[in-house]
């Protein structure tokens, strides 16, 4: 348990933004002092400030992720459990082609909003385009912070809903095995994977890919491959990228991980959604074919005759752990990045707002009922569950994180049903992916800081055309 509050807490750092010029300001708005008292009151307390303010209105949520569309009726079911004449009208929007910045830049020039928060991604622009505009205000929900060690004036940083991984996926119907990451860029590949100018996470996971870190692991990677062909192809990319490294000042192996971008841009077959990503790679007629994708793409997949996650292989889950599975997976597995939470500056519910972040990102401690069996009943975690209760989402509070992963046992939940098993929806968990899994894990201050260089360089880069 202390280890994963350990890694929760130190992901949580590394998904954090350092705010320039964050200290508190002499005069705040009337937003932000709605949420510095927030910051000083229980979920409870908040809820009934939420009640009071928004009874029988309409909240406007904007996000990256669909399932804030899950979470909202949940919320409004635990407010009722405090006045059951609570009514509120839920409405979700999830901006696709990365719009969800302009339409919140949109949005903040009138002089009351339409949206009372936001769930955004990409740390890298978070705070040129909306903080240091104005447009998105940072709550830090009080148990959130106590959960991480701190409180909220202390804790300096953007509030994460959760970590959340893309991983390498191959389909496993042919005589295909792709036992390296340095495979999905060998000569003739091309895995399918969001493009990077529509969904910038990706974008981020190729820049963070330059730290000294990541670049040791491509490093050690490359030095597992045994086929001279293979290594004679990625050393005449490594040589085109060497003056390239040294003039961004990257460390000694940050070569190969330019090389290792360079032919992945050069080589990737452009994909709109990771959903139809997941749709083809599970069909048994797509052999050989692989792909970058969320994890938790594989929870919708319908098993048929000719679909299954079974036709599947998570990449970093070869590890050689039994008489059947003698293949080693050398390298990243994939990239994990964060879910932040924001209220907007001109929310029309700035009180709602706050309680339904609070509720999203901590424990119910009102929920004190236990199941027959001795487990914590549902409602404790109901705010993280429309993310937790699946593979792939970890939540930055560490105590909610190990009593979800607790409550819904990930290794086993979606794994085994009454007649098949499906390794691939075996998750090992936060602290496997982000040790033995090797995910790159998105640093939005490096990202800033090599946006220029390393960003402006992959501009350069001529994307593959199907």
């Amino acid at each position: 348990m202390k280890l994963k509050r350990f890694l929760v807490t130190a992901l949580l750092l590394l998904c954090a933004v350092t705010m320039v010029g964050c200290g508190k300001k002499t005069e705040l708005t009337e937003t932000q002092k709605i949420i510095a008292e927030a910051e000083t009151m229980s979920l409870h307390d908040l809820c009934v400030k939420a009640i009071a303010e928004s009874k029988g209105k309409t909240f406007y949520g904007l996000g990256n992720s669909s399932r804030g569309k899950t979470a909202l009726p949940l919320f409004i079911a635990y407010l009722q459990t405090i006045d059951s004449t609570y009514t509120l009208d839920p409405q979700w929007q999830q901006p696709k082609n990365n719009k969800i910045f302009d339409q919140l830049s949109a949005d903040s020039t009138k002089a009351q909003g339409t949206y009372a928060m936001t769930l955004i991604q990409d740390g890298n622009q978070i705070e040129s385009k909306m903080v240091k505009t104005g447009i998105l205000d940072t709550f830090i929900p009080k148990d959130w912070a106590e959960a991480n060690g701190t409180t909220p004036d202390k804790y300096e940083g953007y509030l994460s809903l959760q970590l959340l991984n893309k991983v390498f996926m191959f389909n496993n119907t042919g005589d295909k095995v792709y036992d390296n990451c340095w495979d999905f860029v060998a000569e003739g590949e091309h895995g399918l994977y969001m493009d990077i100018d529509s969904e910038l996470v990706g974008k981020n996971f190729l820049y963070t890919l330059t730290q000294e870190k990541y670049a040791n692991d491509l490093k050690d990677a490359y030095d597992k491959i045994t086929d001279a062909t293979q290594k004679a192809y990625i050393d005449k990319a490594v040589s085109s990228v060497a003056e390239d490294a040294t003039n961004f000042k990257l460390s000694a192996n940050g070569k190969y991980a330019l090389a290792w971008i360079k032919l992945w841009v050069e080589s990737y077959n452009t994909q709109t959604d990771d959903g139809p990503i997941c749709n083809t790679l599970t069909a048994a007629s797509a052999t050989n074919q692989f792909g970058l994708l969320v994890y938790s793409k594989l929870r919708s997949v319908k098993e048929t005759e000719t679909t299954s996650v079974n036709n599947i292989t998570v990449a970093a889950y070869q590890q050689g752990e039994d008489i059947y599975n003698q293949v080693k997976y050398e390298g990243i597995g994939g990239y994990a990045y964060c879910h932040y939470l924001f209220v907007t500056e001109n929310s029309p519910l700035p009180w709602t707002a706050c309680a339904f972040i609070a509720y999203m990102t901590c424990i119910n401690k009102e929920a004190t009922d236990v199941k027959n069996d001795g487990s914590v009943v549902d409602d404790q975690v109901a705010g993280f569950s429309a993310w937790g209760k699946d593979m792939g989402g970890y939540s930055s509070n560490p105590a909610l994180y190990a009593l979800s992963e607790t409550y819904y046992k990930h290794n086993v939940a979606g794994y085994v049903d009454n007649v098949n098993t499906y390794d691939c929806k075996n998750d090992r968990g936060l602290t496997w992916w982000t040790t033995t899994g090797k995910l790159v894990v998105e640093d939005p201050a490096y990202c800033s800081n090599v946006a220029f260089t390393v960003g402006s360089w992959i501009e350069t880069l001529t994307k593959y055309v199907a």
